[in-house]
């Protein structure tokens, strides 16, 4: 089987990106209405290569809300001051959200409960079943 590349993945991602710079907002002194911080990555998410069939279409059922009708996937970033830091922030976190969603879960092996285990639940219930009866007061036949 076929399985993740991330060298792959990383270098695909670096080639297909496109960036798109504008203003960002919130607070930033004089440095805000002049400087285009604000970092807007998009991709393709048919051109992103080094993941198997399944791993990509793992990774397209749960980016599903992500990606728009142009089959692109966008991710904006204006954490930094600086255009170069958001880019590289957008990057990362680009190419972790693709890596978290291709990740296939490991198919979980139902296991039978121990008998020991089974017998100390058992002996818990019984115990705090005593316990919440003796808190009741009870009839005695010479009432």
């Amino acid at each position: 089987m076929y399985r993740m590349n991330a060298t792959a993945l990383h270098t695909s991602i670096v080639a297909n990106v496109q960036f798109a710079y504008s203003r960002s907002s919130g607070p930033g002194g004089q440095n805000v209405n002049k400087v285009n911080t604000k970092v807007e990555v998009r991709i393709c998410f048919s051109s992103v290569s080094g993941l198997s069939l399944a791993e990509s279409n793992r990774a397209r059922e749960v980016l599903a809300s992500r990606i728009n009708s142009f089959d692109e996937l966008i991710v904006v970033c204006t954490e930094e001051r600086s255009q170069a830091n958001n880019r590289e922030r957008a990057l990362n976190r680009l190419e972790a959200l693709i890596l978290a969603a291709a990740r296939i879960p490991k198919y979980r092996i139902k296991t039978k409960p121990s008998r020991s285990s089974v017998e100390k639940r058992i002996q818990g219930k019984k115990m705090l079943s005593k316990i919440k009866y003796h808190r009741t007061s009870h009839p005695t036949s010479d009432e």
